[in-house]
């Protein structure tokens, strides 16, 4: 079956590229969008830079609110979740004997941002996520556990990287609101993936990337403040805004808005690559056929493979993880764009697609849908981990 969508993105002819939840991949369109702005910038870099730039941002910044239901004041443009979840982390004034709340499932990034706090004496807390997981309340149950009179932060994952899992953050940001203590979301592949209201769930940070399932290119986040934690957030580094003397507009927005010289032309194709996939399908619905998609994929493994669900469906966006058979020798230091299975499922049946370990010594396999999709590539990746000897025996 043709797949009308996929002629729009310039991904290796002849390879399943199933991977899109890592990186993301950007259509031509945006691609020379972001082209254009290039040439803009080159053809005369102080007028771009001095007098152009400010505005083109608070355009994206418009077109993104609009989209995550956000103020465009309270966002904060940024190349990646990564350094907005480093951002926030930084920023933080706390007190040794503090704590800071995240899961088992956070992204090793994230883990490694805490570690800046950690050597200030904060004591970071792993709640206990079982995966397989029955349900949204084995999220809850050990996150609410793990508060204690000194927590003063929970860092949760929107949906999980290893795992796919969409986890319960309107409830967990309620809760915790209730109970004083601030929340940083790590939606790292929600924009696009799923409906957002950044106003609505009241989180006091929440940071998503937009280069993945926004599909703008390379570099291109963003990092939402709420009005009344402003104030306590600075930039990784420090540009001209800490001293400006404009009335104009927050310190937030001048100290943030631009700090030095790099392109800023992924962040500027913002508009254009909300305008371009949601000219291609509406965006709920777009969003909906890539749920069903992954669905659909996730399913058809499982038979592949003889394994029951590791979640409920209603837990998934566009990601899925499968179980796999235990691993046998250790996985080694390249990581998960390396395992072994991974290498041979590439170089045997060219199809791309991550597999890891999580927890040691289980393995799972990740699956992503994104409008270049199709059912078909699904039904070979399970064909093809048979051939592996990835299924479980009868």
């Amino acid at each position: 079956m043709v797949n009308e969508f996929a002629k729009y993105w310039d991904l290796e002819p002849g390879l399943d590229f199933l991977n899109h939840g890592s990186y993301g991949a950007c259509p031509r369109p945006v691609l020379e969008a972001q082209a254009e702005l290039r040439a803009r910038l080159e053809r005369q870099p102080l007028q771009f830079f001095s007098r152009d730039l400010e505005p083109l941002l608070d355009e994206a910044r418009a077109a993104l609110g609009a989209f995550v239901g956000a103020d465009p004041d309270d966002l904060v443009l940024v190349p990646n979740a990564t350094t907005g979840v480093n951002t926030v982390l930084r920023s933080l004034v706390l007190e040794p004997g503090d704590e800071i709340v995240t899961t088992d499932h956070v992204y090793n990034s994230c883990r490694n941002a805490l570690r800046w706090q950690e050597e200030r004496g904060v004591k970071v807390l792993y709640a206990r996520v079982p995966w397989p997981i029955a349900g949204p309340w084995q999220v809850i149950e050990p996150v609410l556990a793990a508060l204690t009179e000194r927590t003063r932060l929970l860092l949760i994952d929107h949906v999980t990287s290893p795992t796919g899992l969409v986890f319960p953050v309107g409830d967990l940001v309620r809760r915790l609101n209730e109970r004083g203590i601030d929340t940083l979301v790590d939606g790292a592949h929600a924009p696009g993936m799923l409906p957002l209201d950044l106003r609505a769930l009241g989180a006091a940070y929440y940071t998503g990337n937009c280069h993945k399932w926004l599909c703008t290119p390379k570099g291109s986040a963003f990092l939402h403040v709420r009005r009344d934690r402003q104030d306590r957030i600075r930039p990784i580094a420090h540009g001209h805004g800490l001293n400006s003397r404009r009335t104009d507009r927050s310190a937030f927005r001048l100290q943030h808005d631009w700090i030095a010289t790099d392109d800023p032309t992924a962040l500027l194709c913002i508009p254009a690559a909300l305008k371009f996939l949601g000219s291609l399908l509406p965006w709920p619905q777009l969003m909906a056929r890539n749920h069903h998609l992954v669905v659909t994929g996730r399913r058809l493994l499982l038979e592949a493979l003889r394994v029951p669900s590791p979640a409920p469906e209603f837990m998934l966006g566009s990601l899925a993880a499968v179980p796999l058979p235990d691993a046998e020798v250790q996985v080694p230091p390249e990581g998960i764009f390396w395992h072994p299975l991974q290498k041979q499922l590439l170089l045997r049946h060219r199809i791309e697609v991550p597999v890891m370990s999580f927890p040691a010594p289980r393995q799972l396999v990740r699956i992503a849908a994104q409008l270049y999709n199709s059912e078909e590539q699904f039904q070979r990746l399970g064909a093809a981990l048979r051939a592996e000897g990835a299924s479980n025996p009868t």
